[in-house]
């Protein structure tokens, strides 16, 4: 039998389970066959943030949504076209985010009577008419999977694990992509259990088979590479690109890369990756604890090597004194804070931009820190190098505000030309500086960037005193004169605030330089902000959009930028922090739009904010 080829333009796909169904490593595999077709793509992985959630209930649901298509898309989709659902919690749990017509492929063998009063259905779903506005593909993926498996050496429980192996064979032909990189994947994966591996690979093909075979599905689909920048690509992470943007600036910086961390959710994975690279002379220490982290990681930079830490929200809280302490002895340090729901231990797993008053305002004394945030996955590698150009040029900590979403989503990256990578080359001071040709004064200044020396610990004749302790300007030593703090206070500040010189100015995006209203963003919201002014422009509408990278200091053009528009509108992740910032600084009445879900903002919502703003005026 032939079947039919339909082709499409874009499709959003979500595989849902329990935490235990391999939904994560589904996503990820179904992701990684996608980037290598050419497709543009954009993911959301949402998993609880317990271990082993109960299984089969609501609390245990772990999804992954994958956006692609034949053309430049921003996010992982509003709403998706499938639902892969491996029990009844998955498919409750997602239904509500289902359009009408929407496919929803269920694993019948999970509809078990006691499955179903885990999550309160009283009667499966599938066999009554709550489920008539969708199209219901009844697929027992268990089953299929335990006998597909029947001459494989294993045991009937790890054959039922590899039902989402058997999903992704199916999703895998049901739209056309490529396989050789999974069975390879499967291979290397489980190396050391050749049986499982071979029976993983065997569920993987066998679902590919069904697909192929059975009449449940008609039609297959097809979406066409999308047409990127000519280059070298591939699929990676925010955590990834990260990683790799702090490798790269310690190799162009020449220093070592020294990693300070504590293990918390989201930012492990940085730690996990850079520990991978000790042959670029990479050091990752895993500390007892956050303060030991950045402790370390200061106690690196001291020691001439770029000094990192990563963590999350309740880390930096951790982390503030210290932080502080690298603000006072004025050494550059990155300190990585991929936000996540607060406040204390809050939602783990979930996403916010709650932290951003905290990075500005949460160290005792004037502690001025610059603020870089990436906006895309991939950008975090750019913001890691340009996080770390600031460091070691104005000898200050840095604050790089990544998030959940960013840090586990994932889009094509276009590999850099080594060439086109800054130079963050450093000078370490050797020699004395005082104008008597003997004395080395460690607060003396450069007259640009008011950077203080660096001077590497042991170098001949530049020994001198460090600690929280005010020091005397230009000397370094210890002072208690009331003129002097003063004095350092506002060089400190003035050292940041001249940065604002040193970064490109805020760019705005208005076509025909005639729109009334700005949309305004930074950190992970470009994506939904740049899909909802695309709907709204599709109708005819004139906007304006413009996305803040460099967060203190701003933009030195913020403020004629924002009194440019009539009405500005700030969607956030938190309840206004940088509208607050904004208000305050320029005296312009900033819109903010706020919602706290632990999820990013859906393009249509915001389209239809914008819409309502414009329609006030």
């Amino acid at each position: 039998m032939t079947k039919q080829v339909q082709q499409l333009d874009r499709v959003i796909i979500r595989f849902a389970g329990d935490s235990g169904d391999g939904m994560q490593l589904t996503g990820d595999r179904f992701t990684a066959e996608t980037a290598q077709f050419g497709n543009d793509l954009s993911t959301l992985p949402n998993f609880p943030a317990e271990i082993r959630a109960p299984a089969g209930t609501l609390p245990g649901v772990s999804s992954f949504q994958l956006h692609f298509a034949d053309h430049d898309i921003l996010t992982p989709g509003d709403a998706p076209n499938v639902l892969v659902a491996m029990n009844p919690a998955a498919l409750k749990a997602n239904l509500g985010d289902l359009p009408r017509g929407a496919d929803i492929i269920v694993n019948t063998d999970e509809f078990t009577k006691r499955n179903l009063q885990k999550v309160g259905y009283a009667e499966s779903p599938v066999d009554d008419d709550s489920l008539g506005e969708w199209r219901v593909h009844a697929v027992p993926l268990t089953s299929l999977t335990v006998k597909a498996l029947e001459g494989f050496d294993i045991s009937k429980k790890d054959a039922e694990r590899a039902k989402n192996m058997f999903a992704l064979g199916l999703l895998s032909w049901l739209y056309h992509r490529p396989t050789e990189a999974t069975v390879k994947f499967l291979e290397t994966k489980f190396a050391k259990k050749p049986d499982i591996a071979k029976a993983n690979v065997a569920a993987f093909q066998a679902g590919w088979n069904y697909g192929e075979t059975t009449e449940s599905f008609s039609v297959s689909y097809e979406i066409k590479p999308a047409k990127l920048a000519a280059g070298l690509y591939r699929n990676i992470s925010g955590n990834q690109a990260l990683a790799y943007g702090l490798i790269a600036a310690s190799v162009q910086s020449k220093l070592p890369l020294f990693l300070g961390s504590y293990p918390i959710t989201p930012a492990s994975d940085i730690l996990h990756e850079l520990s991978k690279h000790k042959r670029f002379g990479i050091r990752t220490f895993q500390a007892e604890d956050e303060i030991a982290g950045v402790g370390a990681a200061l106690g690196a930079a001291f020691g001439g090597a770029l000094g990192v830490t990563t963590t999350s929200g309740p880390g930096v809280a951790l982390k503030a004194e210290t932080v502080g302490l690298a603000v006072t002895t004025e050494l550059p340090l990155l300190v990585v804070d991929v936000q996540r729901a607060g406040p204390s231990t809050g939602m783990p797993t979930k996403t916010e931009q709650t932290d951003l008053l905290m990075a500005m305002f949460g160290r005792n004394g004037e502690s001025p820190v610059p603020i870089v945030a990436p906006a895309t996955p991939s950008d975090c590698f750019d913001a890691a190098l340009e996080a770390a150009r600031i460091a070691v040029k104005y000898r200050t900590p840095v604050m790089l505000l990544s998030d959940g979403y960013l840090a586990n989503g994932s889009e094509p990256w276009r590999l850099p030309e080594i060439d086109d990578l800054p130079d963050l080359s450093v000078e370490f001071t050797v020699e004395p500086n005082g104008d008597d040709g003997e004395t080395y004064l460690p607060f003396k200044r450069d007259t640009q960037t008011l950077a203080r020396p660096w001077a590497v610990p042991g170098t001949p004749g530049l020994e001198h005193r460090i600690g929280g302790i005010e020091k005397a300007d230009g000397t370094g030593n210890i002072s208690y004169d009331p003129n002097n703090h003063d004095l350092m206070v506002r060089l400190r500040q003035a050292k940041i605030d001249g940065i604002a010189q040193d970064i490109p100015q805020l760019e705005v995006d208005d076509p025909e330089g005639d729109a009334r209203v700005l949309v305004l963003g930074w950190g992970s919201t470009y994506g939904p902000i740049a899909a909802a002014v695309r709907r709204v422009r599709k109708a005819g509408v004139k906007v304006a959009q413009a996305h803040i990278r460099h967060l203190n200091p701003l933009p030195s053009n913020t403020g004629e930028v924002l009194r440019s528009y009539d009405k500005v509108l700030l969607p956030e992740i938190n309840l206004g922090q940088l509208a607050l910032l904004l208000r305050a600084r320029f005296l312009v009445d900033i819109i903010s739009y706020n919602r706290v879900r632990g999820l990013p903002f859906k393009a249509e919502e915001l389209a239809g904010v914008i819409q309502e703003v414009i329609d006030s005026e």
